[in-house]
Parts: structure tokens; sequence; C-alpha cells
């Protein structure tokens, strides 16, 4: 079965849009491992506008599922980390102004920067995940990185899912199937939903791990947070 990991960030920006602690993000992160999701994500960002760091600091007092964190690795991001010393940390490219993520690494022009960062958080004993385009060039050199996994960032793919075209996720799996081949393990994420991912795990047999939080939160809005986590569960299996 492919792992579900649920990115809260959304219920960061909801509570710090009203201030306060409601939601209360702790509890709903509890509440997702009660209601059977493998494992928590974040992304912390700079600017701290939704989750802040010292929520990825209490987060880790109460999770019992594995703790995954992405982010873009500045020396801020590295030293909470180590500090937190999740089961696995997602490298990110992202911008300070980004409004999400919007591209993998370029794992040929930042490889020796990937390796040092790596290699520090392997010497930590954490797994290693690196957010990638479907990029079947990108894929083989992020092997050169020492990463454990890759991300497959799923966003065209979602877009084109959406408008008819399956053919969208063959470059996912020839891109999954080459990494298996190389021994990195194969995550995914970015806009996946409970209308794409069947098709998308279907197709993508590698697959050890998604992580999904805008879709998934918006999807519970209607259907309720426990429902939603069963739905994406059985998609899964």
């Amino acid at each position: 079965m492919t792992q579900l990991s649920v990115n809260i960030n959304k219920i960061a920006t909801l509570r710090n849009a009203r201030g306060g602690d409601v939601p209360n993000l702790l509890q709903f992160a509890k509440d997702i491992e009660i209601f059977g999701a493998q494992g928590i994500t974040v992304h912390p960002r700079p600017d701290e506008r939704h989750i802040r760091y010292q929520d990825v600091l209490d987060l880790k007092t109460v999770l019992t599922t594995e703790f995954n964190i992405e982010g873009n690795p500045v020396k801020k991001f590295i030293d909470l980390v180590l500090k937190i010393q999740p089961e696995q940390v997602t490298l990110v490219p992202d911008a300070e102004n980004a409004i999400t993520s919007n591209a993998g690494w370029d794992t040929i022009a930042h490889k020796d920067f990937l390796q040092e960062v790596i290699t520090e958080f392997k010497r930590n004993k954490i797994r290693t995940s690196i957010f990638v385009d479907p990029n079947t060039e990108m894929v083989k050199n992020a092997h050169a990185t020492g990463a454990d996994r890759i991300e497959l960032y799923t966003e065209e793919y979602a877009k084109r899912y959406a408008l008819g075209d399956k053919n969208a996720v063959e470059i996912y799996a020839d891109c999954a199937r080459i990494a298996t081949e190389m021994g990195l393990g194969v995550n995914a994420g970015h806009d996946l939903s409970l209308e794409n991912i069947r098709y998308f795990k279907e197709q993508v047999p590698e697959l050890l791990e998604v992580s999904i939080g805008h879709a998934l939160i918006t999807e519970a809005l209607y259907l309720g947070l426990e429902s939603t986590i069963k739905k994406y569960l059985k998609l899964l299996k």
C-alpha cells in the first residue's frame, strides 16, 4: 500500500488568519493519525506564513507516525531538521516569495550543494527525499546526490488529467521505473486529489508515499476529515 502523508500547512494558514489557536494544529494532526494516515507533512517557510518553526517543535512531541519536513535547505531549515530528527526530510527549491512549490531541483546544476546537505542529514540517520520535475535526466542525476528518495512534482499530471489527458502519467511512470532501478524510493505530491489519485497509483506501481495537503483539506470541507482520509486510504491500497 502507498503511504498517505497529510500536509497540514492549510490548517496553520486558517489558524493564523484569525490569530489564537483555532483550529488547534496539534489536535488536528493527532486526529489525522487516528483516522489512519501514515504520516504528517509540514513545510515551514522563512516568513512562517503558515507553519511556524515552533509548530514543528511542538508537533514532534505528539506525533506517532512518520514526520516529513519539507523545505528549502537554508541554514535555519537545516538547523531545525537536525534538531527535530524527523523520519524524513524533503528538500524543495522554492523561492521565499513562492505561493507554493512550483519546480523541482536541477539535480545537475545543484549536485554538489545537494550532496553536501544530504550527507549531513544522512549522517544523522534522517531519510532524505528531493523534489524533482518529471524529467528522466533529473531523476537519473538525483541518484548521484546520495538521496534516498525522490518526490515527483505532480502538478502537470493533475492539470492534464483534469482535461482528460490520461497520457500525462506516462512520464511519471518512466521516472518512477528509472528511479527504482537505480535504488531510489519514489514519493509524489502536488495537486493530487481524490479525482486523480487512483489512476496515478495504478500507473505508477513503485509509488511508496504521497504527500497531499491543499486538495485533501478542501475535500474535507465537504466530506469531513475522517471520511476524506479513509477515501484516500482506500484508493491507495
